[in-house]
């Protein structure tokens, strides 16, 4: 199957509905979700969820259709809103990560371009060019994934994504042994360094070769902590940041339900300059900080047997059966929350996603998860809702 086939049938599944349910769910470790109140936006059109600010006074959100940001107060207000289409300096082209809020009225976000930092009506306050050129680069969309920003001795960072290519490629050892999965950001001066390699022990350094998804990484910072987990690696890592960099202080196994081994890939199938995104592969796909816990965001993934068989349905020639059964094994997949106490790092409870929301994932901020009411895909709405939630211990 064609690898647009799987990121178009991601795209699906962040906008499929079911009907909202209203209460607590609860698991056998004893810790339930809880909808303490809901956000709601008069607005046209499925605009996606894609950032809290750090007091949850302001959210940002996406609409693909008219690739405009839109802002709001905690009343659901539309306080700020702007696109940057078209060739114009503070264009940022491709999107490649989502606005993260720098403070209650700033984001930061990063494109082909460079990364940016704009204000909630869409003046840009800064540009930075990315350290090298770009050969291209991969993008998938999650609800709440936004650029991460951290205080570092009272001076704001930015942590974003890595997409150097440091002139090698997943085909060669030279790669893995360079490789850094994240730029920590100096916004003041520029100054991009990046941070987080492939550490001993990694499944990244085991000799197959890799594709961008089955590494990209999943992140929260907390303080002057980083919590990193790589993709479709089980393993959630800890550094202690500073100014200058990250030293690794603690490395966690996870045992995550469902959570599916990563393809083995020879690195004769990849060639430089090519980018490919899998949207059926399993992979930590986002990290929170909320009180006391790490949550930790996980999609277990399609079993490789399984894509066997859509792909060579596909190859056949009968696309549509193919689509249709991904579509369905797609719909059980494990996935969910792993939570984590954040000082002991032990593992405490899976919960389950809430009836009537987002899959793709959640935001987090002000102390609660911010979760985004799927649409109704049969007729379009003027609204969209965001459920205010507690993690809460009984």
């Amino acid at each position: 199957m064609k690898q647009i086939i799987y990121l178009y049938l991601v795209l699906v599944a962040i906008i499929s509905c079911s009907g909202p349910k209203e209460q607590s769910f609860e698991n056998e470790d004893g810790y339930s979700l809880v909808i303490v109140d809901s956000l709601e936006i008069n607005v046209l059109g499925s605009p996606m969820l894609v950032d809290v600010s750090p007091l949850a006074d302001r959210f940002a959100f996406y609409d693909y259709s008219s690739k405009e940001f839109l802002f709001t107060d905690r009343n659901g207000t539309i306080i700020g809103r702007f696109s940057k289409k078209g060739d114009t300096p503070d264009a940022y082209g491709f999107l490649m990560e989502f606005p993260g809020f720098i403070d209650e009225e700033q984001v930061a976000l990063a494109g082909m371009n460079g990364v940016f930092v704009f204000d909630l009506g869409g003046n840009m306050v800064k540009k930075m060019s990315h350290p090298e050129s770009l050969g291209g680069a991969g993008f998938m969309s999650f609800v709440g994934k936004g650029m991460e920003t951290v205080n570092l001795i009272g001076k704001p960072y930015l942590l974003s994504k890595s997409v150097r290519t440091r002139d090698t490629y997943p085909g060669e050892q030279r790669f893995y042994d360079e490789f850094r999965a994240i730029e920590l950001i100096d916004i003041e001066l520029g100054e991009f360094t990046e941070i987080v390699p492939f550490e001993e022990g990694s499944l990244f350094l085991n000799g197959n070769g890799f594709y961008e998804s089955d590494y990209a990484p999943a992140l929260e910072a907390s303080g002057d902590r980083l919590y990193v987990a790589l993709g479709g690696e089980p393993k959630l890592r800890v550094y202690k940041l500073s100014q200058t960099g990250a030293e690794l202080e603690s490395t966690v196994d996870l045992i995550i339900p469902g959570f599916e081994k990563l393809p083995l890939t020879s690195r004769e199938e990849f060639y430089k300059g090519s980018v490919t995104i899998k949207g059926s592969t399993p992979a930590i796909r986002n990290i929170h900080v909320v009180d006391d816990y790490l949550i930790l965001h996980y999609y277990g993934g399609i079993p490789e047997s399984i894509m066997k068989e859509l792909d060579a349905l596909w190859e056949s020639g009968n696309q549509e059966e193919s689509e249709r059964l991904y579509a369905k094994a797609a719909e059980e997949v494990s996935q969910g929350m792993m939570i984590l106490e954040k000082e002991s790092l032990l593992q405490v409870g899976n919960i389950p996603f809430i009836d009537g929301v987002s899959t793709s994932g959640f935001a987090s901020g002000g102390g609660f998860l911010w979760m985004q009411r799927s649409p109704n895909i049969e007729e379009e709405e003027d609204f969209l809702r965001v459920y205010k939630v507690k993690l809460v211990e009984k």
